[in-house]
C-alpha cells in the first residue's frame, strides 16, 4: 500500500464516521462539530486528487463561514430540538426513497468505474496533457476567459441579494436621534450659536 492510499483510506473512513454521527449525535453542537470535522477531511481528499483549489474552498467558505455560522447560531439560540424531532417518521419514507437513489447511483458509478476503466485512463491522460498549469490556474484561466460573463453575472445577483436583504432586514427606531452630516456641514454662525443678553444676578 503506498502512501496516497494509506492517506486516502485515512481521509474517507474519518469523513464517513463523521457523516453518521453528524446525524446520530443528540447534541446539535457535537453534530456541528463532526460537520466540520468531516468537512476538514474531505479537503484532505481534494489535495489528494490534486484540487487545491477546491480543498481551500472547502475548508475557507465552509468549516470557516457556514458551520462556524451554524454553530454560533445554535449556541445562541433557545431552540428546543425535542419538538423538532417529533415530526421525524413523517419524513423517513421520503428520507429512506432518496436514500435508495443515492445507493442506486453509486452503484452505477462504481460498476461504470469496473467495467470501462479505459475511461478513467483517459481522463487521466487529458490531465497529464494539461498538466502545466496548476489546478487554480487552469481554473482561472477558464473562469476569467471562457466564462467571464457569467461570473461577473453571478457576482452582480450575489450583491442584489446582498443588498436586498440588508434593506428587508434593516429597521429604523423612532424617536432615536441620528448624525446627519449634511446638517453638521451646512451650519452657519446663525443656526450655529445664538447669543443671549443675561442680566446681572439672573440665570439662564
Amino acid at each position: 500500500m503506498t502512501v496516497a492510499a494509506a492517506f486516502f483510506y485515512l481521509f474517507a473512513s474519518i469523513t464517513v464516521a463523521s457523516g453518521f454521527m453528524v446525524v446520530a449525535s443528540r447534541n446539535p453542537v457535537h453534530s456541528v462539530l463532526f460537520l466540520i470535522l468531516a468537512f476538514v477531511n474531505a479537503a484532505g481528499l481534494f489535495l489528494l486528487l490534486g484540487a487545491e483549489f477546491l480543498a481551500m474552498i472547502l475548508v475557507v467558505v465552509y468549516v470557516g463561514a457556514v458551520a462556524v455560522l451554524f454553530l454560533f447560531v445554535v449556541m445562541m439560540l433557545d431552540v428546543d430540538f425535542a419538538e423538532l424531532r417529533q415530526g421525524f417518521l413523517d419524513y423517513l419514507p421520503i428520507g429512506g426513497l432518496l436514500g435508495v437513489i443515492f445507493l442506486i447511483e453509486m452503484v452505477l458509478f462504481l460498476g461504470t468505474y469496473y467495467a470501462a476503466p479505459e475511461a478513467v485512463h483517459a481522463a487521466s491522460t487529458v490531465k497529464a496533457a494539461a498538466s502545466t498549469l496548476s489546478n487554480t490556474e487552469q481554473l482561472g484561466r477558464v473562469l476569467y476567459t471562457d466564462y467571464v460573463f457569467y461570473f461577473q453575472t453571478a457576482g452582480l445577483v450575489l450583491l442584489v441579494a446582498m443588498i436586498g436583504a440588508i434593506i428587508l432586514t434593516l429597521h429604523h427606531k423612532t424617536g432615536v436621534k441620528r448624525q446627519d452630516i449634511g446638517a453638521q456641514v451646512a451650519r452657519s454662525k446663525d443656526t450655529a450659536m445664538e447669543i443671549k443678553s443675561v442680566r446681572p444676578g439672573q440665570g439662564l
